[in-house]
């Protein structure tokens, strides 16, 4: 996995970078893949893979197989890694396209002609929703994504999206499971999604879904998206209904989440305590806009800096989980960087400014349209701005909050990092005297 850049930067965002450092190695699946291995089967061993984990993924089992090996793994552009015996495909991401069909009919190709005696291992984390993309029967790409975007675009959660996208596919929603019958399927799975709902990671293309049509059909009516009579009746009479709970065709599979949010958090919160600082994890699954998450994380900052409560300062605070962006703008931003604005904003207007540092980045190493993992902040980034004349809230409400970052040379770099365990938030706040 890529190394941060180098830039210098002040001593609380270095300390907090070495902790999302942490939480990354935490989810290596060169570390977390090998232990969760089966055993081999009479038959053939085929490998089939999505998400931005996938290749990385892909690495540890050919590395920890020794019998015959064959498959494919379907990663976004850039998230390729050499590969010996399991190819690789490119999908498209957030948004399907042309490559992301292709991907999909080639992993649901790779599963011809099984029997009982061969072994599926089924490699998925986040990001696969997108990069593998199989229309449900009647429906095209476009219409496709269509609704994607909109979802993303009105502030979605990836619960909400995720259901939508498993009735709208011929491969989600346990249907590549389906495929492989008669073979046994084995799923390691690398979680972004809040909770860890198995069935939600990558739309669950090996996993039962117990979330229905109507279910699909209540989120495209919450989000107004009512625009596509065929959606709409096929949703509504059930045609295109995912594999549920009970079928006889995934009796015989397994899974195991091998890394999320909570093992990542965790290890960076051990990283702080051997580095000597308190540190208190305040949840791995923390959902909503984001500026309104920033100003959640502000308001327990700001407690913890003025009074000591609910913890004692000095200390460091860490979140997971996703949030979402209404986008209203046209700036250029992701959800890290948007939350980092948005925390610098609440943070700021005291008499006296807080001695307070946050850094909040995805753990795949990319933050939408930030061109960048996310972003941190420290007690002078808005003045800072202001003396170079970007507004801070000009560039909140057009959703430019990376050019504002990039501005004051506070984006966080790192490329892909092949693994996806969601969001990584932290915060340190430096004591000082309480009001």
């Amino acid at each position: 996995m890529n190394s941060i850049s180098d830039t210098p930067r002040p001593a609380p965002i270095e300390l907090l970078l070495r902790l999302y450092q942490a939480a990354l190695y935490a989810a290596d699946p060169m570390k977390v893949v090998p232990p969760h291995l089966p055993p081999q089967p009479l038959g053939r061993t085929v490998v089939v893979g999505v998400g931005k984990a996938a290749a990385a993924m892909a690495c540890a089992v050919e590395a920890n197989w020794q019998g015959p090996l064959s498959g494919v793994v379907v990663v976004p552009k850039g998230a390729s890694l050499p590969l010996q015996r399991i190819r690789i495909c490119e999908g498209s991401h957030p948004v399907p396209d042309e490559r992301s069909v292709i991907a999909a009919t080639e992993l649901m190709r790779a599963l011809e002609g099984l029997t009982a005696d061969d072994l599926v291992i089924a490699l998925i984390s986040g990001g696969g929703s997108a990069l593998c993309s199989l229309p449900a029967k009647g429906l095209n790409l476009e219409d496709k994504q269509h609704i994607t975007r909109e979802l993303l675009k009105r502030g979605a959660t990836i619960a909400e999206i995720n259901t939508v996208r498993r009735h709208l596919s011929a491969i989600k929603g346990g249907r590549l499971a389906a495929r492989a019958y008669p073979a046994q399927v084995v799923t390691l799975l690398i979680s972004d999604i809040p909770g860890d709902e198995p069935s939600l990671i990558a739309s669950g293309p090996t996993l039962p879904d117990a979330s229905t049509c109507a279910d699909a059909l209540a989120v495209l009516r919450r989000f107004g998206i009512d625009d596509l009579p065929l959606v709409t009746d096929a949703l509504t009479t059930g045609a295109w209904e995912s594999i549920k709970p009970g079928d006889p065709r995934l009796a015989r599979n397994r899974h195991h989440i091998i890394a999320s949010a909570w093992d990542g958090l965790q290890s960076a919160a051990t990283q702080a305590r051997s580095e000597g600082m308190a540190c208190h994890i305040l949840s791995d699954a923390m959902e909503g806009e984001a500026r309104e998450l920033a100003k959640a994380h502000a308001a327990i900052a700001l407690s913890v800096a003025q009074h000591n409560v609910p913890f004692e300062a000095p200390c460091i605070l860490l979140s997971g989980g996703e949030a979402t962006v209404t986008v209203r703008g046209e700036g250029r931003g992701g959800r890290n960087t948007e939350f980092a604005l948005a925390l610098a904003m609440a943070l700021d207007g005291e008499a006296e400014p807080p001695n307070i540092y946050a850094l909040s980045a995805g753990t795949d190493g990319l933050d939408g349209a930030a061109g960048a993992a996310g972003g941190w902040i420290g007690p002078s980034s808005l003045a800072l701005a202001r003396s170079q004349g970007v507004s801070p809230r000009v560039s909140l409400d057009g959703n430019d909050s990376a050019t504002l970052l990039n501005a004051i040379d506070a984006l966080v770099h790192t490329g892909p990092t092949f693994t996806n365990i969601n969001d990584f938030r932290g915060i340190v706040i430096q004591a000082r005297k309480p009001r």
